[in-house]
């Protein structure tokens, strides 16, 4: 490998990490519940993909079902939908946990989300197919 292509992979920033694309889709629909169901509508509910070891479930994928993941996430979809238009305004608010939290806030918070994890699959998919773009 020429020089400057030795240095330029050397500081490459690729760091190891149990992150993988079925995890990202198993934890937007763990989001998705969390936001909507639980503080929005004030369900309780336990996690789709508990954790072990203190590791999110969701992203531990080695045994995963990739339709199932899916199927979970499509599901929280549809019912994130469905609560957000039972909402009259942006504005409104509900209380969770001594906060007050507005359909905006929760609206808010799933595009960044949605934005910072949309990123690390760009990323991921890069590693595997090599390709990059714009």
């Amino acid at each position: 490998m020429p020089r400057a292509e030795q240095r330029s992979a050397e500081h490459k920033a690729v760091a190891t990490s149990g992150l993988s694309l079925l995890g990202l889709i198993r934890h937007a629909a763990e989001v998705e519940r969390s936001w909507f169901r639980m503080v929005l509508s004030a369900e309780q509910g336990k996690a789709l993909w508990p954790a072990v070891d203190g590791v999110y479930g969701e992203f531990l994928v080695e045994d995963a079902d990739v339709d199932e993941a899916f199927t979970f996430w499509r599901e929280a979809c549809a019912a994130s939908r469905t609560v957000a238009d039972a909402f009259e305004s942006l504005d409104d608010t509900v209380e969770f946990r001594g906060e007050t939290i507005s359909l905006r806030y929760v609206l808010t918070q799933m595009i960044e989300e949605y934005a910072r994890h949309n990123g690390h699959a760009d990323l991921l998919r890069e590693a595997v197919d090599g390709v990059v773009g714009e």
